[in-house]
């Protein structure tokens, strides 16, 4: 009988602890800026960009662009998921800016098509 008050002491403990959510994105989202601002943030700042993507560099980099300039961004494969961008396809970016030998980036942890 003891182990059956411990097995159901146990049970009702587990039941009590709240569920936790499924993780679907970045749990930081950095302020909303203008590349120009973005370009001379410090490195290691998150920071939300609202633009389009206009040019494929190489490999996972890209060139974005604003009302306020250029800036170079990595996108991994995981984060455009196959979706089709156009230059023309306004886009939300998430991510965390960084320096590299040719000057600031923004490395892209997630991407939103906007309408």
């Amino acid at each position: 009988m003891k182990k059956f008050a411990k097995i159901a002491c146990v049970m009702a403990l587990v039941a009590a602890t709240p569920v936790a959510a499924q993780f679907t994105g970045p749990s930081v989202a950095g302020a909303e800026m203008t590349v120009a601002q973005a370009a001379a943030a410090r490195a290691g700042t998150y920071v939300t960009l609202v633009g389009n993507i206009v040019a494929h560099q190489r490999e996972d980099y890209f060139t974005f662009r604003d009302a306020s300039g250029e800036i170079r961004v990595e996108i991994d494969d995981e984060v455009f998921r196959n979706r089709p961008v156009a230059p023309e396809t306004n886009v939300r970016l998430l991510g965390e800016v960084d320096t590299g030998r040719s000057g600031p980036y923004v490395w892209v942890k997630s991407l939103e098509i906007l309408p």
